[in-house]
């Protein structure tokens, strides 16, 4: 989905990812927008918390493509899974998927996701960072065979696709925000889009 300007304010808005899960979650809003990969580091920084790594790579991508992008709003947003202060990556790979979670099995960790907003002309961000509180059942190794053979989730923080077959890993999830877990917080976003004078629900007629 790609436009040039917001409902209201006659800004572009810019969503900075290459997330086509982040970009699935923004169409919800039926707002134009167009989309930037950034080009950012996304390593870990020593000593850094999984809550911290999330808000400054969420507001390094906003920035990185904010310089070049006139006056638009744009979107920055990154999750981290947190398992007791240890950052859970994506896998990549089948066998680092069953790893991972072999080890989340039966316990509760929180993914962390932040996002920016910023306006590319001013440099002005804001920023939220919502947590989804999420337990797991306990899983068998024949149950996370079948899983994610049958989703291949190599591509999400701790190989979990909770739109969709994910779901099921759970016993019990615990958020103020339900499209957090899934990359985009919705409702934060409209509370920052409303602080910059976008208003979602308002019609283009």
């Amino acid at each position: 989905m790609s436009g040039k300007t917001t409902k209201k304010d006659g800004r572009r808005l810019v969503l900075a990812s290459t997330s086509r899960y982040r970009r699935a979650l923004l169409e919800r809003l039926r707002m134009p927008f167009d989309v930037v990969a950034p080009d950012v580091d996304e390593a870990e920084l020593p000593g850094e918390t999984p809550a911290a790594t999330a808000c400054r790579l969420a507001d390094a991508k906003a920035r990185a493509v904010a310089v070049r992008s006139g006056d638009a709003l744009v979107i920055g947003s990154d999750q981290v899974a947190d398992a007791g202060g240890i950052a859970i990556s994506k896998p990549g790979t089948h066998e680092a998927a069953v790893r991972q979670l072999a080890k989340l099995s039966g316990r509760t960790i929180v993914f962390h996701t932040a996002i920016a907003l910023v306006d590319a002309a001013s440099g002005r961000a804001r920023h939220r960072l919502v947590d989804v509180r999420s337990t797991f059942r306990t899983l068998t190794p024949q149950a996370i065979d079948d899983y994610l053979r049958r989703e291949a989730p190599y591509d999400c923080a701790g190989a979990v696709k909770s739109e969709a077959l994910g779901i099921a890993l759970f016993e019990r999830i615990e958020s103020d925000d339900p499209t957090a877990l899934i990359g985009l917080p919705l409702i934060a976003l409209t509370d920052l889009l409303r602080e910059e004078g976008v208003d979602v629900l308002a019609s283009d007629a």
